[in-house]
């Protein structure tokens, strides 16, 4: 027991701070709602401070630092996992949301989380997955991990704004500014789906370089010229544009970009910039994500995937209790699934050749 109880000031001047210095149409720490279930007020931080560290305490987000981002189990330590994309996703964010005075806290919160439902072994375990269930998204088990798998079945009690944007995160191949899962609700929420796709395009290029999956005279010269040589150069390139584009696209005597979020415009890259950052994705999708060493071995992550189902399916007594236990009643196909996708990449190899390589036996005569 604390020898003395915070008293809720710190909170509530916390609050007052964020009223006098948004901007209007940011989220306001005070209208945070939608949790599974009523909490007291922390007296020491907002809401979205409570739901940012619920987040970065927990065991999905802690896993992350085991799972691909896009090359499977790399040797060198310099290639970003899941965890090291998650941190630049939110860092980008918090610049924009930052700049724009909009809430900081709700940006982080849902950065950090947006995430946490990522398969082993990148998209190709997203997309074995799907094969298996006929759908399966990460956004949407992302919001499943913070809504009930994580504290063993409780969830973590986010507000409905953060689960909001974590689920509304994920984009389609033709434009990072396609609905797909749709707009989030809060402008902060819009902010980490371009953030994601920012940070993911410049330290992706980054990776696939120092990899040597693609060289810098293969990146056409129209790119180059829009967005520099290196990672940092296309990130200032790309939130410097939706910083400005925000902040002066509205019509008309000199609005401001809060009277024009107003009007019903929402986060937003400019038409110019929106079509060069869309072809570069393309250039990205055909050279790294899809067709090139990078991928050599996505059938045998697709394999060890399909077997570890099937395997749990038919013996699902030897997965951990949680994922025993059905107290939403829900089939045992989804239950499986929900154990194989919070495994790390190494955790599912190891756990495959568990039970599908034969032990070797030391014989000394």
């Amino acid at each position: 027991m604390l020898p003395y109880k915070p008293h809720p000031e710190v909170r509530e001047r916390l609050e007052e701070l964020e009223d006098r210095t948004l901007s209007r149409f940011a989220a306001r720490s005070v209208d945070a709602s939608g949790r599974r279930w009523p909490q007291e007020d922390d007296p020491l931080r907002t809401a979205y401070q409570r739901d940012r560290d619920r987040v970065i305490h927990c065991k999905a987000f802690r896993r992350l630092k085991h799972k691909t981002q896009v090359f499977i189990a790399p040797k060198g330590d310099h290639y970003r996992t899941r965890l090291t994309h998650t941190m630049e996703v939110t860092q980008v964010a918090r610049t924009i949301a930052r700049a724009l005075r909009l809430n900081e806290d709700l940006t982080e919160a849902t950065g950090l989380g947006h995430d946490l439902g990522h398969t082993p072994f990148g998209h190709a375990g997203e997309d074995a997955m799907a094969e298996i269930l006929g759908h399966f998204r990460h956004n949407e088990q992302s919001v499943r991990v913070v809504e009930f798998l994580e504290r063993e079945g409780r969830g973590l009690n986010l507000a409905e704004q953060v689960r909001d944007g974590i689920l509304r995160h994920s984009k389609l191949r033709e434009s990072v500014a396609a609905e797909g899962w749709g707009v989030a609700s809060s402008l902060e929420g819009q902010i980490v789906k371009l953030a994601d796709s920012i940070a993911y395009l410049a330290h992706d290029i980054d990776d696939a370089l120092r990899a040597g999956v693609i060289r810098e005279e293969q990146i056409p010269g129209e790119f180059v010229e829009a967005f520099g040589t290196t990672t940092g150069q296309r990130i200032e390139a790309l939130v410097s544009d939706i910083v400005d584009y925000n902040w002066r696209v509205a019509t008309g005597d000199g609005a401001t970009w809060r009277d024009a979020v107003g009007n019903g415009i929402s986060i937003a890259i400019s038409p110019p910039t929106l079509e060069l950052f869309n072809g570069l994705r393309e250039f990205m999708f055909s050279n790294v994500y899809t067709a090139s060493d990078a991928k050599v071995d996505n059938p045998k992550t697709v394999f060890v995937i399909h077997a570890l189902f099937e395997h749990f399916c038919r013996k699902p007594e030897e997965m951990p209790a949680e994922f025993q236990d059905n107290p939403r009643d829900e089939p045992l196909e989804r239950r499986v699934a929900d154990y194989i996708a919070g495994m790390t990449d190494r955790y599912a190899v190891k756990t495959f050749e568990q039970i599908f390589v034969p032990r070797e036996w030391a014989v000394f005569s």
